[in-house]
């Protein structure tokens, strides 16, 4: 009587969806030499087992039960049934299936060591005793009940309630039958207080397209990698000393259709590889391509954080257009969020009803400034679902390298923030202690297995060592952006040219610090939003003097020591602010001085990618010298960038004025020859013109016993290097 009374309680728990553990109740379990199976069948008039073993409702209820000789059922067992429109459905039982994921792998991810969880934990297609169907898995260890939900059981979570594995948090459930391409959620019952939560697959590595909020069963691969040849040289790379040119791209606005609606995947692969291939550009950065429900969040909201956006295709439509950039030796480094997460009710915040990957305390978990929430980094489960993120990307899709947006925010927990609105460290100091080891295990772990990858800082202050290796006490970042240098040139090239000359300091001081850190020079998206306007009406004068002054501004970063990075439409000179919403302008296009433009940055390009003194050394001190950094009168700089048998001279006119016969001094007494000259008549300039050769003299200028004389052109870069 008391084990009839138990088992009543039970099936009322299975009927309310709310038990913890269905298998408990549902499926076969055996009594001596007899069984019973249990099963609940919403909407449905007659059930049976395999062939003819018959299922009894119990009376009020939606479950079904047989008891027998247990040596009558073989498993796996089919359920047959037939529904209130009298159709007949035929599916193997979930509930008579063992546990999938082994006692080891869950073992790793609750220790944060997991670094492939995306292999355990998501929707996988799979087979268990020759049954093909889908291997359901997430982490909600304040459930009360976690059930797959989609089209497959009418969104009903009292069908398919998950087992739990242990203490680990992990629910899992091998549904038969589900295939690629069907829609799901996790629906959760929060244990405290009964409250449910339908969620989107923190793992899923397909979504559906916006505004749906659903996850995708993703198919496995068929794609064939061609890029072997790609990958083996990255592999062992010396990407320090080799040239590194990002081209910044937002795939939903760089170009649409003809009917205006987006390019796919397979249509940048075509469209944008070789426009990027021709402008001499060595890498494609796109801003996130992880799944996001909003456009105009850039895909910075990130919710999906295994799937590629289905914005532009499927995940094979990406994996071809990655491939299709490796083939035309084209790197690509993606945007990836790891600083914070947006509300969306369907995305991560409060996943199984509590603060699961967010800080419970909004002074530790939300962003205010963003309307967003904040990882837990001191949570193991929720930096490994992060780690595993990113491994993800360069394993399963060949990405290069990323660009982890945002790191100040991370760092500091008063960012954004005032006294009283954030919580001190154990050492009563600003660090997120947990966010530095994260980002120095995260980098350790990811150069160490995938040699050549490229993980930039995006950090906004001067922390220190960033892009220095954690066993040496830094972040271990491969490169850090420059946002100083390119505040200060911004700045300095906005002045009023007659004004220059008292901001003179603006250009130099960036080399006082220029070696500190493996420096990436951004003129990024952020820099032609929001009312800054875009990169050619922020230059001063009249319309010629604007081009002049964007054409002298890309050959002195294309010179100067640092990596280089320049956000799509910059090229050309587009005249409007970026609009995420519609394409670039190309239409300018049309007119010499745009058309000029993009030729000078292709130049720049070829120029820096073939000249080994322009790259070699660019994050070392060997590789720079000044020739003149103190002609403030004349708003005039020269220096000289080099490698062990070469160098080249950079002498810039940040004036209007021609200055005919300056001389600046030079290493050796031999012919010198203009490789490059911002001012040609072929992007666009006044041709102010010099000799063919330009002969050293012995007259000692500048600290060196030779000198030449050049005429310099109105607002000009030009580049000099030995006959």
């Amino acid at each position: 009587m008391v084990l009839l009374n138990k088992l009543s309680e039970n099936l009322i728990k299975i009927i309310e969806a709310r038990h913890h553990d269905p298998f408990d109740v549902l499926g076969a379990h055996p009594d001596g030499d007899k069984i019973t199976v249990t099963v609940f069948l919403p909407d449905t008039q007659k059930a049976w087992l395999n062939d003819d073993l018959s299922l009894a409702r119990i009376e009020g209820t939606d479950l079904f039960q047989w008891t027998g000789v247990a040596q009558l059922l073989h498993l796996p067992y089919k359920i047959h049934r037939i529904t209130g429109e009298n159709t007949t459905v035929s599916q193997f039982d979930p509930y008579c299936f063992l546990p999938q994921i082994s006692e080891f792998d869950l073992h790793l991810f609750s220790e944060g060591r997991h670094w492939h969880a995306y292999r355990i934990l998501g929707a996988h297609q799979h087979q268990i005793d020759g049954v093909d169907g889908t291997l359901f898995a997430t982490w909600a260890p304040s459930a009360q009940r976690v059930s797959v939900v989609g089209d497959f059981n009418q969104w009903d979570g009292r069908c398919h309630p998950m087992r739990v594995r242990g203490g680990s948090g992990v629910w899992e459930l091998f549904i038969p039958d589900i295939t690629a391409g069907d829609l799901y959620k996790f629906e959760i019952k929060n244990h405290a207080d009964g409250s449910l939560h339908s969620k989107m697959d923190p793992y899923a590595r397909q979504a559906e397209l916006r505004p749906g909020t659903a996850s995708v069963v993703a198919a496995d691969s068929k794609h064939l990698w061609q890029d072997d040849d790609w990958m083996s040289k990255r592999e062992t790379a010396d990407w320090l000393h080799q040239p590194h040119s990002v081209y910044e791209v937002h795939l939903g606005s760089w170009k649409r259709n003809q009917a205006g609606e987006f390019l796919s995947y397979r249509d940048m692969a075509d469209q944008l590889v070789p426009y990027v291939k021709e402008l001499g550009f060595t890498h494609i950065e796109l801003l996130p391509v992880t799944e996001h429900p909003l456009d105009i969040s850039w895909g910075y909201q990130t919710t999906g954080y295994f799937s590629p956006t289905s914005r532009f295709g499927a995940p094979d439509d990406f994996r071809y257009f990655i491939d299709r950039c490796h083939q035309n030796n084209i790197g690509v480094i993606l945007d990836w969020v790891p600083g914070h997460f947006p509300k969306d009710a369907h995305g991560l915040a409060r996943f199984d009803g509590s603060a699961l990957y967010e800080h419970a305390d909004p002074r530790q978990g939300e962003h205010q400034d963003w309307g967003t929430l904040i990882f837990n980094y001191g949570r193991s489960e929720v930096t490994n679902f992060l780690l595993s993120s990113a491994f993800y990307w360069l394993e399963e899709f060949h990405i290069d390298g990323l660009r982890v947006d945002a790191v100040a925010s991370m760092l500091y927990l008063d960012y954004s923030r005032e006294e009283g609105q954030w919580i001190p460290n154990e050492f009563g100091g600003r660090e997120n202690l947990e966010v530095i080891e994260f980002l120095k295990h995260m980098n350790s772990v990811l150069h160490q297995e995938h040699p050549g990858c490229l993980i930039t800082a995006e950090e906004s202050t001067s922390y220190p060592m960033v892009s220095r290796p954690a066993h040496m006490g830094g972040l271990g970042f491969s490169m850090k952006w420059n946002m100083g240098w390119m505040h200060d040139i911004l700045q300095y090239m906005q002045q009023d040219t007659i004004h220059r000359q008292y901001h003179h300091d603006s250009l130099t001081f960036g080399l006082l610090y220029a070696f500190t850190e493996n420096f990436v020079l951004p003129f990024s998206h952020d820099e032609v939003v929001h009312g800054k306007k875009s990169m050619i009406n922020k230059m001063p004068g009249d319309e010629w003097q604007r081009f002049a002054n964007l054409r002298l501004l890309y050959t002195f970063m294309f010179t100067y020591p640092g990596k280089k990075l320049l956000f799509m439409g910059s090229e050309f000179a587009q005249g409007s602010e970026w609009n995420s919403e519609t394409a670039l302008d190309w239409y300018v296009l049309d007119y010499p001085p745009h058309q000029g433009m993009k030729t000078l940055v292709s130049d720049l390009n070829k120029l820096y990618t073939n000249t080994p003194a322009l790259y070699r050394h660019e994050f070392d001190p060997h590789g720079f010298e000044w020739l003149d950094c103190n002609d403030r009168q004349h708003s005039i700089l020269s220096y000289i960038r080099k490698e062990e048998d070469d160098y080249v001279i950079s002498i810039f006119n940040f004036t209007p004025v021609p200055r005919e016969k300056y001389r600046i001094g030079v290493p050796e007494l031999t012919d010198y020859h203009i490789i490059l000259n911002s001012d040609s008549k072929f992007y666009g300039g006044s041709n102010f013109t010099n000799k063919p050769i330009l002969k050293a003299e012995p007259t000692p200028w500048s600290d060196k016993p030779y000198s030449i004389e050049l005429n310099l052109p109105p607002l000009s870069g030009m580049v000099v290097k030995k006959s």
